[in-house]
């Protein structure tokens, strides 16, 4: 029998995921003082946990980028 894809690596246990460990939700909890020391760690509130959006801002930089590249066309065929 083989070894399902998803456990093969370990870096896949860096990508994001929906729902957090008891410890991991006790952090958020201390972060944001909505737990105190000697409180049961059974029953914790719900945590939101959303998952961060990233390439925005490279999308941005190459725009910017393309917009640079093309200005300095128009300034060559100007000169010629």
């Amino acid at each position: 029998m083989s070894t399902d894809k998803s456990l093969k690596s370990k870096d896949m246990l860096q990508r994001h995921r929906n729902v957090l460990t008891r410890a991991e939700r006790i952090d958020v909890l201390k972060d944001s003082a909505k737990w105190v020391d000697g409180t049961s760690p059974y029953g914790l509130p719900k945590v939101g946990h959303r998952k961060a959006s990233v390439g925005k801002k490279d999308k941005a930089k190459k725009e910017g980028a393309d917009a640079a590249t093309g200005e300095q066309a128009k300034t060559d065929d100007a000169k010629s």
